[in-house]
């Protein structure tokens, strides 16, 4: 396909708030294309700046700024077909537990365990074997592509992987504090 042709369909997804795409997505996105010729269209499209690649088989459209459900969507490709939530700091900074804000985004996943850097931030996976009917018991879901861990949940999590408690303690101890000069 021809590179403005390309161009053009990923603009109008981009437009619509679609900016994060797998290979089966690009695919179907240009199906006149052959394999092949898939192949070399994707490549043109990373090579002028139109595409990045987010990991293997996954991509984000810089046709237009990511918003701040990007770095989720790659997520759950990443980890397509497994249950993935937001869980452990991340979702423990979102609730105010601890003050500092994570310098990736930390994920629960029935997949494998794993970091990888993105071009629009981090990704840092935890592995869990909890049944599907908990995970669901134990999330909420808040509108963005990945479920959110309730707060008791993400500290549960903390807990179970081992993580430093120390910034939840901190935190406890400064909202004690608060609630004695006050």
């Amino acid at each position: 396909m021809r590179l403005i042709q390309a161009t053009r369909r990923l603009l109008e997804l981009a437009n619509n708030g679609r900016l994060v795409f797998t290979l089966s997505d690009l695919r179907a996105i240009f199906s006149e294309d052959k394999p092949d010729n898939l192949k070399a269209t994707i490549g043109r499209l990373v090579k002028e700046g139109i595409l990045a690649r987010a990991h293997r088989g996954v991509y984000i459209s810089r046709l237009t700024p990511h918003n701040a459900d990007s770095i989720e969507e790659i997520a759950a490709a990443i980890r397509h077909g497994h249950y993935n939530y937001v869980s452990l700091e991340s979702a423990l900074s979102e609730y105010g537990s601890i003050s500092q804000i994570p310098y990736s985004l930390t994920v629960m996943t029935t997949g494998r365990k794993g970091w990888y850097s993105t071009p629009i931030g981090s990704i840092h996976y935890t592995h869990t074997s909890r049944p599907p009917a908990e995970i669901h018991a134990g999330t909420v879901d808040v509108g963005r592509p990945l479920r959110l861990a309730r707060e008791a949940t993400a500290l549960r999590d903390l807990r179970r992987v081992g993580r430093n408690m120390e910034l939840v303690a901190q935190m406890d101890s400064a909202k004690r504090g608060q609630a004695y000069a006050g």
